[in-house]
């Protein structure tokens, strides 16, 4: 009998891996700068570098799945995790003159692990049997979500207690998670999972119209989700002019928190996933016109926070959806759907910070600033967060096309 309990478990960790990737580096940035001159320019580089790691890996899978032997790559890439960590840490010890060359390395090699456990782990979940999937995969990224909140209070108590220039020891603690997920890998079955049979026969699944609607509605999820995630610390701090303290413990760790609520109720007790994915794209639209519009701090420091629950089921629904209207693909499938995702994590927030520079540069904007009595700066960051809210009001409008299609 297969050890589903375990299996599930490894899943877990994995998911719970992918948080340390997407959240270290960020939370670092300040002691980077301060203990070794690293620019802005070059620390923003690290994460544009992880997506990167990640999009590769999306779109490796999407077309060669079938040159992999799945179970085992499952099963190594706890072991990729471990090693980015490794050097991640262990480098700046060794090449004191050359931190940033093994900064850059670690992040390749654990993005990469992280893009591999985005790919397969969620279509191992999926292989599971379950009365109810759609409460399966929610319950999965429910973990990513809750992993978040964790290496934020962590990390933060960590480098309060022990300083910055222990940093290293953070990093290297956090290699206990990927080892969990190595261990319970370990000897585990991991069920069939499907691949396409060959290279054309993934192109003739790219002809679907229900993928490309599915990949759509990831990319437009993927947005709204980190939009937020990635700029409510500086807008709650310039554009709502909340010290940033209370902004980081009361928006962004808020917004962490109700994006895990999220996705634990609908692992509870959710049921229908269509409903959730349209309340969720028009309450995120809401939340995003709240917070670009209201000039009282604590209405828009609740609407950024909030945000996170009206994204929480818009990435891991989407995948539920895309499985249920696409019936063959396996691997494939979902490599798609995370190539779309990690897209719209990239992007999103990449327009949101061009929009703020365009404007800011703006000399125009300083009529239109004083008119309204904010700062231009304040102006450029508000503008920026309400074209934010089209990303989740267009994909209320895919979202209720994708329901039109039937399966194939």
């Amino acid at each position: 009998i297969m050890n589903y309990k375990r299996l599930k478990f490894a899943c877990y960790s994995g998911s719970f891996s992918m948080s340390v990737v997407a959240n270290l580096s960020p939370l670092l940035f300040v002691t980077f700068k301060s203990l070794y001159g690293i620019s802005y320019s070059l620390l923003g580089l690290l994460v544009l570098i992880n997506y990167i790691s990640q999009l590769t890996i999306d779109l490796i899978f999407s077309f060669f799945s079938h040159k992999f032997n799945i179970p085992k790559v499952v099963k190594f890439t706890p072991i990729l995790a471990i090693i980015g960590f490794l050097i991640y840490s262990i480098w700046p010890f060794i090449f004191e003159n050359h931190v940033y060359i093994g900064l850059v390395i670690g992040t390749i090699i654990f993005s990469a692990a992280s893009g591999f456990n985005e790919v397969l782990i969620s279509p191992v979940i999926a292989a599971i049997p379950s009365d109810n999937p759609d409460q399966e995969m929610s319950k999965l990224h429910s973990v990513y979500a809750w992993g978040t909140v964790f290496v934020i209070i962590v990390s933060s108590l960590f480098l309060l207690i022990f300083k910055n220039t222990n940093w290293q020891y953070l990093s290297l603690l956090f290699v206990l998670v990927p080892l969990t997920s190595f261990i319970a890998f370990y000897k585990v079955e991991i069920p069939k999972i499907e691949t396409p049979e060959k290279v054309s026969s993934a192109g003739n699944l790219l002809k679907n119209k229900a993928l490309w609607l599915c990949v759509f509605a990831i990319f437009l999820g993927g947005a709204s989700e980190s939009i937020m995630a990635q700029w409510s610390s500086s807008y709650l701090e310039k554009a709502l002019s909340i010290p940033k303290v209370y902004g980081d413990i009361f928006g962004v760790a808020l917004f962490a928190l109700t994006l895990g609520v999220g996705r634990t109720l609908y692992g509870k007790f959710g049921k229908n996933i269509e409903k959730a994915l349209l309340l969720g794209s028009l309450g995120a639209t809401l939340c995003y016109i709240v917070a670009a519009i209201s000039n009282i701090p604590v209405i828009g420091l609740i609407a950024c926070g909030f945000t996170g629950l009206c994204v929480s089921m818009l990435w891991p629904g989407t995948l539920v959806v895309s499985s249920k209207r696409i019936l063959t693909g396996g691997v494939f499938v979902y490599a798609m759907m995370a190539a779309g995702g990690d897209l719209g994590a990239s992007i999103g927030p990449q327009l949101v910070g061009i929009i703020t520079d365009l404007i800011t540069a703006n000399p125009s904007s300083i009529e239109i600033a004083n008119n309204l009595k904010v700062t231009v700066e304040q102006l450029g960051m508000k503008t920026a967060m309400l074209l934010g809210s089209l990303f989740p009001l267009i994909g209320t409008f895919v979202c209720l096309r994708i329901f039109k299609t039937k399966q194939n």
